[in-house]
């Protein structure tokens, strides 16, 4: 009966995922690059081959190349919600719904809903839209992709707040990346075609200086390689019987810390398109009881993070770590142990320990590799 009952939800999952719309992502290395354009120019072509396609959000940012590309387009008008005072705007997401058209267009990924909106993200809003069956094409700058928000620190020295979890970039079943030269992109900021004539000067002293634009398009290049090989990789394994890499990412309640561990063994489990792990080892220093308040809540957002990147979080009270660290991974059977450099706690106690040799050496018996992050 149980054979039966699983049988017959295995079923149902794949007629409902049949039934899903089509997601395909146009990502850039940053604004300016064409992203709008290329999508209206989509939708231009695919309006000719007599397809229903409906533009429920754009923002062309006033460039006049782009809004002329919305000459004949259906568009779906937007909510006008008064916030604070002030008449805003947003994407009727219950419109697009009841429309139904067969694609849809829907701009800036990463952006945020005004307060009151049935969900807190655009992302959101497209997954609800691809569960009513409607094809998306949206678009988003490799600056809001999650796992890449250390990166995009270091080189930028900013840190952006408005960011998608990587595996809304994992669920499209295309993704694009729109590319221009670093010359490119400044002689366009310099004709005005991406920002305001006043805003040029200081963008030119900050995000567009040319050494940023390079390493932001060598990610932006990568990122939709990795994605390309996921794919690729997603089919062979299909007939694949071998050993699939597993990742176990090993946290402390270190903020900092641990999002980096998180975020880059979030990218390797991507890259693989493998299942992952989080483990916290919660000893007596840090019970409930003993530990401070703040680390709670550093941990709680951690575990958080690691979800959305799509990690199984596993939390385990044991005071000696090395023993929990191996048990987890041969339970689960991980490939890989990932952890932070020695000044990271976890991995300072480990290293205090006499067991350290000993856990190498399982390890290598074991056939586990581990990872030492920067």
């Amino acid at each position: 009966m149980k054979d039966t009952k699983k049988s017959a939800q295995e079923f149902l999952a794949l007629i409902q995922k049949s039934r899903r719309g089509k997601f395909k992502v146009y990502i850039g290395m940053s604004a300016g690059v064409g992203k709008s354009y290329r999508m209206l120019q989509e939708a231009q072509s695919l309006l000719r081959t007599g397809v229903d396609v409906k533009i429920g959000f754009i923002e062309t940012h006033g460039r006049k190349e782009t809004h002329e590309l919305l000459d004949g387009l259906p568009v779906i008008p937007i909510r006008k919600i008064f916030y604070k005072g002030k008449e805003l705007e947003e994407m009727d997401l219950s419109a697009i719904i009841n429309l139904r058209p067969e694609i849809v267009i829907v701009d800036e990924l990463a952006h945020t809903n005004i307060e009151g909106s049935k969900n807190s993200k655009r992302w959101q809003d497209v997954m609800d839209i691809l569960d009513a069956g409607i094809s998306v094409i949206s678009a988003v700058n490799i600056q809001h992709i999650e796992s890449l928000n250390d990166d995009v620190k270091s080189i930028t020295g900013i840190e952006v707040k408005e960011r998608i979890p990587d595996a809304i970039i994992a669920q499209a079943d295309e993704v694009v990346n729109i590319d221009l030269t670093a010359d490119e992109l400044i002689a366009r900021l310099k004709e005005g075609k991406i920002y305001h004539p006043d805003k040029i000067e200081t963008a030119l002293k900050n995000f567009f200086q040319s050494e940023h634009i390079l390493q932001l398009r060598e990610l932006a290049l990568k990122e939709v390689a990795s994605q390309v090989e996921r794919k690729v990789e997603a089919e062979v394994t299909k007939t694949n019987t071998g050993q699939r890499e597993r990742f176990l990412a090993c946290i402390s309640s270190n903020e900092t810390t641990a999002k980096v561990v998180i975020r880059k063994t979030s990218r390797l489990a991507n890259y693989y398109n493998s299942k992952w792990y989080v483990l916290y080892v919660q000893t007596q220093k840090e019970s409930l009881e003993k530990i401070p308040l703040d680390k709670q809540r550093f941990l709680i957002n951690n575990f958080k993070l690691a979800t959305e990147l799509g990690a199984e979080i596993i939390k385990i009270e044991n005071n000696n770590i090395v023993k929990s660290i191996l048990q987890q991974a041969e339970e689960r059977k991980v490939t890989t142990i990932c952890m932070g450099k020695p000044h990271f706690s976890i991995l300072k106690i480990i290293l205090a320990t006499n067991v350290f040799n000993e856990l190498l050496r399982k390890l290598t018996s074991s056939n586990i590799d581990l990872v030492i992050l920067s």
